[in-house]
Parts: C-alpha cells; sequence; structure tokens
C-alpha cells in the first residue's frame, strides 16, 4: 500500500502528535508513525509516571508529619503495588486522551517502524517511509512532502555496567518496581536522578547518589543546588560528588550490589545498595531509522538542525529528544510548533531557550527560566539580586513548609530581568509568572507593581522582586 501525505511524523510522542495537531491545523493531511504508544517517552515512560508516584512520596511524607495540623495518622501503611496501578491508571486515561484528539483531528496513525528510505520510484529525494510491522505484514509505503523526526529519547547506559533490570536498571525499568528496595545507588546527581532519590528517599528507600562532576545539578544556579541538596541531606540521602565509579570492582549477589567509587584523591570506597539505578542522561533515538539516506548531519549523537528545525534535508525537519538542547516535554510541542508553521510558511518566531521554563520535580521542588547568577556574570552583566524566602510568606506557614525561596537576577543597566529561580514546595506551578516576565522584558518593578493575592506563595516573587532594590516588605 501507498499512500501520499503533506506530512509525515516518526514519532508520535509529545512533540510528534502536538505537531501533527498543529500541522492539521494548518490545512496538511497528516500521519503519524508511532512503533509503540502515542504519548512517547513523556506518558509513558518519564513525566507522567514519574510524577505520578512521586506524588505517591509526598502525601505519604505529608501524611507522616500530619500530626502538626492535629491529625494522627499512627497506622500509615505504604501500599506501593497500589501506588502503581495509580500511575498506570493515570497513564491509560491520558493515552485515551491522545488517541482521541488524533482521532478528533482525523490524523492516520500507523503502529509501525518508520524506515526513510532514498531516492527511488516513489521520490526522487529521499523521504518515502517505510512501515515495518512486527506481525508480518506487509510493508506500507507513505510518501510525504515533509518529514518531522521526533522520535525522542532512551536511557544513557554506562557500558561497563550491565543492566539486568533487577539489579541494575535505568529509569525506564525503576518505573516498573513491584516493590521498593531497601536501598538504592543513584549513578548520576541530574535532574532524573535528583528526582528519583527525592523519590525513593520518602518512600523509605535508603538513597546513594553518586555524581562524577563537583556538584549535583551542575546548571542549577549555585543557591539552589545548595538548598536541594541540604534539604535531601537533611532527609537522610548520602551524596558522594567528584566520584568516578570502578566498573571492574562491581560485585551483584542475591541480596544486594557494591561498587568501588574513589573522589578525586581520596581511597576508593565500597557503596553497598540492594539495587542500583543508572541516570547518566539519555541517547536519541535514531537508530535503523534511515538517516544514512539522506544528507542530514550529526552532532555528538544527535541530529543537527537550524533554528526552525530543518535539516540539511530542507523538507526534512527534527524536533524535541533527537535534537539533544533542552529534553523537555514542553520544548518538543514548542520545537513541533515551530517546524510545522515553517513548512506552512507561516515565518514563526525561533525559540529563545532563555524564555523557557524548567522544572525539578523533587522536594523541595525546583523551577527556573533565564541565565544562573553566575551565567550572567560570565556574560558580562552588572546584577542585582533579590532573593526572598518562603520563611517570610504566611502561606507557606499556612501550609506547613516554608523550606526554599525565590532569586531574581537583574541587570543593574537596564533592570530588566535576567533570570528567576525558586526552590520550595509548588514552584513548578508558580514559574510560568517568571516566563511571562522574561517574554516580556519585565523589570523587577513592574513585577513589583502586580498586585499579588494574600495569602498566597506567589508573594514570594512579589518579595523577591523588591528585594532587587532592598525594598521586601516582610523581610
Amino acid at each position: 500500500m501507498t499512500k501520499e501525505y503533506d506530512l509525515v511524523i516518526l514519532g508520535g510522542g509529545t512533540g510528534g502528535y502536538v505537531a501533527a495537531i498543529r500541522a492539521q491545523q494548518l490545512g496538511m493531511n497528516v500521519a503519524v508513525v508511532e512503533k509503540e504508544k502515542l504519548g512517547g517517552t513523556c506518558l509513558h515512560n518519564g513525566c507522567i509516571p514519574s510524577k505520578a508516584l512521586l506524588r505517591t512520596a509526598q502525601l505519604y511524607r505529608e501524611m507522616k508529619q500530619s500530626s502538626m495540623f492535629g491529625i494522627q495518622t499512627d497506622k500509615l501503611v505504604l501500599d506501593f503495588s497500589e501506588a502503581q496501578n495509580r500511575k498506570n491508571k493515570v497513564i491509560d486515561t491520558l493515552h485515551q486522551g491522545v488517541q482521541s484528539l488524533l482521532k478528533k483531528a482525523k490524523i492516520d496513525v500507523y503502529h509501525g517502524f518508520g524506515r526513510i528510505l532514498g531516492s527511488s520510484i516513489f521520490s526522487p529525494i529521499p523521504g518515502t517511509i517505510s512501515i515495518e510491522y512486527e506481525n508480518g505484514t506487509e510493508n506500507t509505503m507513505l510518501v510525504p512532502k515533509n518529514i518531522l523526526i521526533a522520535t525522542g529519547s532512551k536511557p544513557r547506559l554506562i557500558p561497563e555496567l550491565p543492566i539486568d533490570g533487577d539489579k541494575i536498571l535505568h529509569s525506564d525499568q525503576a518505573l516498573q518496581l513491584d516493590q521498593l528496595p531497601t536501598s538504592m545507588a543513584i549513578i548520576g546527581g541530574g535532574v532524573i536522578g535528583i528526582e528519583w532519590a527525592s523519590l525513593l528517599q520518602d518512600l523509605g528507600v535508603q538513597v546513594t547518589v553518586i555524581e562524577s562532576n563537583e556538584t549535583i545539578l551542575a546548571t542549577e544556579d549555585v543557591d539552589i543546588r545548595k538548598e536541594l541538596q541540604s534539604s535531601l541531606e537533611k532527609r537522610g540521602v548520602t551524596f558522594i560528588t567528584n566520584a568516578q565509579i570502578d566498573a571492574k570492582k562491581l560485585a551483584i549477589n542475591d541480596s544486594n550490589v557494591s561498587i568501588s567509587v574513589k573522589q578525586a584523591e581520596e581511597e576508593s570506597i565500597l557503596v553497598e545498595a540492594e539495587k542500583i539505578l543508572i541516570s547518566v542522561g539519555r541517547d536519541a533515538n535514531i537508530n535503523e531509522i534511515g538517516l544514512n539516506n539522506t544528507s542530514i548531519q550529526m552532532r555528538n549523537g544527535f541530529i543537527e538542525t537550524n533554528k526552525v528545525y530543518q535539516t540539511k534535508e530542507t523538507h526534512i525537519y527534527a524536533i524535541g529528544d533527537c535534537i539533544g538542547g533542552m529534553q523537555l516535554a514542553h520544548v518538543a510541542s514548542e520545537e513541533g510548533i515551530i517546524a510545522v508553521e515553517h513548512m506552512a510558511e507561516k515565518n514563526p518566531a525561533p525559540l529563545n531557550p532563555l524564555h523557557i521554563p524548567a522544572c525539578i520535580y523533587s522536594y523541595p521542588e525546583v523551577a527556573k527560566v533565564g541565565l544562573t547568577e553566575q551565567s550572567a556574570i560570565d556574560q558580562g552583566f552588572s546584577l542585582k539580586v533579590g532573593k526572598f524566602p518562603f520563611q517570610g510568606i504566611g502561606k507557606a506557614h499556612v501550609n506547613g513548609d516554608t523550606t526554599g525561596f525565590v532569586k531574581i537576577i537583574v541587570d543593574e543597566q537596564t533592570d530588566d530581568v535576567l533570570g528567576v529561580h525558586m526552590v520550595g514546595a509548588h514552584v513548578t506551578d508558580m514559574i510560568s509568572e517568571a516566563a511571562l516576565a522574561k517574554i516580556l522584558d519585565a523589570t523587577a518593578w513592574e513585577i513589583s507593581k502586580t498586585v499579588h493575592p494574600h495569602p498566597s506563595l506567589s508573594e514570594s516573587i512579589l518579595e523577591a522582586s523588591l528585594a532587587v532594590d532592598q525594598l521586601q516588605i516582610h523581610g
């Protein structure tokens, strides 16, 4: 079977299906090729399932502390299997929603493996898509005017450490645990590793984080990462930074696994845990999709594109995790919209990384947009910095959690906001105000003139904007 389309999208994850819907709105005839389930990593192995379990961890932690609110929970029991069931129900509900969206938009979905072919009888340029099916059904051929590669990413592995899905796991496998281990060593102190550390520690697992850099979360503002690490340490997480693992000294037995870790010039130490979680980043899902049949160029294992996500084959675009950059679901969606709008000659504005909020859903939460203080200094800015703790916010006391602060970094010459960084409860729900301030090129003064409701956690943004000029009211 051969069919023609204006656009064929390889990958039905968050970037792919959003791009498909936008392309249909622009009048294109669209097909999506997905070898697994619509929704991709974010829905099935990333954002949604991990946050569902983090919600369980949050409630469990808060219930253990509920006596401060006059609520006694002496017989508190964690049923992890039921938490997993709830997670799966959330995924199923949202999966059905994505399927319905594409059906409503009359977008054809092919459940198979899509491969880009070279020039052929169907097309004088690379771009015919061959869809291969696991059940042996004859391949389908799609002939598109444009292609969008949105194949996502997969957990990066450490070749020396054999992933067995039992003692040594990657993040996809950890999401499927039948029961909690008593202890977990996490190799990697990036966003995913820290979210797992927070989640597991709250659920009663003893956690050790091993990080090769001198600090966890190396791209975060220094004040933020210090606050987060301090909070996690107080709850029992152990950190070993500036550390290298010696895979040759890996030992696995029926009850636990141990690995040798060396910090700088210190003597090696042996880290033992029931399981090891490898969390060292993600690699592009591009194997065997036919890039060798095109002139598409790669950089560091990711597809190279221009600012509107065109590859060297101008009719082939790529977005999301497979192009590297900010590997975030909401970024992939925006990239997809820009790509299809460029196909439709709508002249979309390029995405500005400094306008993109990023979040860590640990406890406490972290959220940011724009430059860190150090990166602003490195770029030559003279700065004013406002910082305000949740300790000074009434709603934080009402909620029983005054951890963290809001930090606003301002250009001293223009008063423009350069960056906003938050750590504390619910900050991932508050960062959009700061993102709007960035896109509108707002000043701290303009934020301070925005009336914030009382009592609310968002008052911390108001106070931090006033603190830029030492004018805060409650601190």
